[in-house]
Order: C-alpha cells, then structure tokens, then sequence
C-alpha cells in the first residue's frame, strides 16, 4: 500500500488549512458531544428508575468504555490510512485499510464476549454492593452484544471523515441520541405496554441504537455515488492479510495509549474517593464537564489525522506543515476560551449538576469549582496532547506515541496525583495538579516528536507504513 507520487484526485475541497480544521474538526466535535449525550442520557433516565438500576449501569459502562477504548484502536488506524490511500488515488488500498478496520473491530468484540458473560464473578472481585451484582451482570452480557456494531460504527465514522464526509456522521449521532431517548423510555420504565426493564432495558436500548446506526451509515457508504468508487463491501468476505496486518500494527498502540490516559483518570476518581463523599462527587461533577468540552479537542485531533494523513499521501510537505500549525492555532485557541470559562463560570457550571434542595449543596460547588480552576490550567497541555496524538497518527506514528503516553500518564501523572493529593495532603486539588503534570509531559513529548521528525520543514516525504 505505497502511495502514488502523482495523485490526481483531491477527496477534499481546496480551503485553507485554518478552515479545513474547522470544516472537519467541527462537525466531528459536534459528533464526539452527540455519543458523548449517549451516555448522559442512560444515566439521567436510569437515575430517574432507581439507584440500584443507576449504580449497575454506571460501574457496567464504565468497564465497557475500558474495553471498548481498547477496540477502537483498529477504528483509529483507519482514519489516517483511508486519508493516505485517497489523496494518493489509491482506491483498492481506501477499501482494503477500511475494510480490514471492520474485519478486526468484529474479531475484537466477539473475542472479548466472553469477558461480559462472566462479570458477575468480576463485580463481585471489584466488591460492588450484593443489590447492584446480579444487576450489573444482566446489564453486561446483554451490553456486550453492543461492542461489535458500536466499533464498525467508529470504524464506518472515521472511513467517511477520512474521506471528507462529516456530516453525516454528526447527524446520524444526533439521531442516535433522540432515538436513545425513545427506547429507553419504552424499556426502562415499560411505557406504551414495552415490559419494564430496568437497567437491562437500557442495554438492549444501546444495542438497538448501536445497530441502527451502523446500518445507516453501511447504507449510505454504500449507496453514495461519489463512495462508490471505493466499493467498500465489494466481496467483504474475502480476508487481506496484508492490509490486516497494517491496520493492526497501526491500530493497536492507539488503543493501549487511550486506555493508558482514560485509567489514568479511573485511577484519580479512587484516589479522590479515599479523600471524601463530597469531594468524589464534585470530582465526577468537574470531570463531566471536562470531558464534554475535551470531546471539541477531540474532533480537532481528528481533523489533523486526516489533513496530515491527506499531505503526507500528496507528498506536500508544506501542507503537512501547514495543516499541523492550523490545527494546533485552533485548538489551542479553544482552549483559552476553555479557560476563560472554567475560571468565571466555574460554580455556575458545577451547580448545574445539584438540586437546589441538595443539603451540600454549597460545599460540593465550593470543591468542584477549585477543580475547574485546576482543569484550566491543563486545558493547554490536555489539548496539547491529544492534538499532537492526532498529527503522529496522520503520519502513521504510534509506537512511540503509545510509549510515551504510557509514561507520562502512568510513570509521572499517576504518582504525582498520589504524591501531592494524598502524601502531602493537598486533597482532590493535588490529585488534579498531578493530572495537569502528566498531561504537561505528554504534550511537551509527543509535540516536540512530531516538529522534530516527520513537522520538519526539510522532512523528507514519508512512505506509507515507514512507522511500521
């Protein structure tokens, strides 16, 4: 899968590199925050059912998300390869990366069922509550049948933004979220004569959604006229070893380095729980909302992924360079006003969150509004990172990445949080100024990898796979 020297077809319209971060970075950030809702939404209605229900849910998607983090690597790794393949004319590589994305996607998710069928045995090993056991189980192993249609729907996602299509993906999520919504309220509560589920209602709602989204966005790949040169499931039966291989060197460190940051997190929530009840509510509170706005970081990275990836398979240096310094303006940008929010509107942000009859009430705004305050100051570092992430990903870089991610996150972060949060008795902030010092390494690491080598103005042009 060598790009062409001279590639004659351009998949995406000529603009210039600030309004082609914006033209693909928004949509896809307006995607992130609709999937992002997916979640709220099953959290909000299952609070409404009942708290036993709530509490399975919430410990079943958070052990779900870690596995399907893991899988989504291989939905990573399509993203710069399709954008290489089409800038270079290369159809047959465009079907083979994207194509070879969902045949490892399925591998994953039915490899790892098994792991879903028996998490009773690992709720009660986590010493979850005797009520939310047999709960969690039941919403579990109907949930991993959602793993598979939910990683071809990245993977079907990152194909189209690869290519330039971003909007339908935006809108299908968008519609994702209202028909949640409707089925929730059909099998959660038993309305309309549906049977009352609970937290299993929730769980076939996700599957329901994850399989309706995914044929959707197969039907529209495949009926495009302007997609249908790629034949993306012209004989899909038919195994590409070579192709599978790519997409899983590639793919592979980029789930272990998302899981590496996202238990990074999972890791400060415990420490924040030793220190109170108050305080571990604030920090899910100022984490919410952290995680929201990062999703706007997120499709900037993504944006990147595919501008670098386009470059590098035109061989355009100065484009590469040039879609790099745009990205990072934007993102960067972003997270200024971030800051400006996270510092006057803090408490006004985390008291959306409390009842107005909540009895800590005041404290909990009091602690999560210092969290927002340390939030801002990582938000630099924290789009930093996950920016520089997207440009070595467009030029197929991830080993190293993956590396260094690991010990920033886990070498410096984790015992810095520890260190300043509990050692030294800083509370939830120290916890969270460890987090801004991991997040900090990370950046300053993988940025500096990515202007030193393949940013360089006299870098020489890339082939495909040179990371390999």
């Amino acid at each position: 899968m060598t790009p062409a020297t001279a590639p004659t077809h351009h998949p995406l319209p000529p603009k210039t590199p600030m309004r082609s971060v914006l033209a693909l970075g928004l949509p896809l950030a307006g995607s992130h925050l609709a999937q992002f809702m997916l979640a709220i939404t099953d959290t909000i209605m299952l609070g409404w059912y009942g708290v036993a229900d709530l509490a399975a849910g919430v410990i079943g998607a958070a052990l779900f998300f870690a596995v399907f983090t893991l899988g989504s690597g291989f939905a990573n790794a399509v993203m710069p390869m399709v954008a290489t393949a089409a800038a270079s004319d290369l159809d047959a590589d465009v079907r083979r990366a994207a194509r070879m994305g969902l045949w490892l996607s399925i591998g994953f998710g039915l490899a790892v069922l098994p792991l879903f069928w028996s998490s009773g045995t690992l709720l009660t090993l986590l010493r979850q509550p005797a009520e939310v056991v047999p709960l969690g189980e039941g919403y579990m192993r109907l949930l991993g049948f959602s793993l598979v249609p939910a990683l071809c729907v990245m993977v079907l996602k990152n194909y189209l933004a690869a290519l330039g299509r971003t909007q339908v993906a935006l809108w299908l999520t968008v519609g994702a979220v209202g028909l949640n919504i409707g089925l929730n309220w059909l099998l959660i509560f038993g309305n309309l004569g549906a049977p009352e589920l609970g937290v299993r209602g929730a769980a076939i709602a996700t599957i329901l959604v994850n399989l309706a989204t995914v044929a959707a966005l197969a039907a529209y790949c495949a009926w495009l006229p302007s997609l249908r040169r790629y034949a993306l499931f012209l004989r899909f039966w038919r195994p590409d070893w070579q192709a599978m291989g790519q997409v899983w060197r590639l793919g592979w460190p980029i789930g272990v380095a998302l899981v590496a940051e996202t238990a990074l997190f999972s890791a400060a929530a415990v420490m924040v729980g030793w220190i109170g009840t108050q305080e571990l509510a604030a920090h899910g509170i100022a984490l919410e909302i952290t995680a929201a706005l990062f999703m706007v970081h997120l499709g900037f990275s993504n944006a990147a992924t595919v501008l670098v990836g386009r470059a590098r398979g035109q061989r355009d240096q100065a484009a590469l360079r040039a879609s790099a310094k745009a990205a990072v303006g934007v993102s960067m940008g972003f997270a200024v006003l971030t800051m400006a929010l996270y510092i006057l509107a803090g408490p006004v942000l985390v008291g959306l969150f409390l009842a107005p009859d909540e009895p800590a009430r005041a404290a909990i705004i009091a602690i999560g509004a210092s969290f927002l305050l340390v939030a801002a100051v990582f938000q630099l570092a924290d789009g930093a990172q996950v920016l520089a992430m997207g440009l070595l990903r467009g030029v197929q870089d991830t080993r190293v990445p993956m590396l260094i991610a690991a010990f920033s996150y886990w070498g410096v972060g984790l015992p810095t949080s520890y260190l300043l949060g509990i050692r030294f008795g800083y509370g939830g902030e120290g916890v969270w100024a460890g987090l801004v010092v991991g997040l900090s390494v990370a950046a300053v690491l993988l940025m500096a990898r990515f202007w030193r080598g393949p940013g360089r103005a006299d870098a020489r042009p890339f082939a495909q796979g040179e990371f390999e």
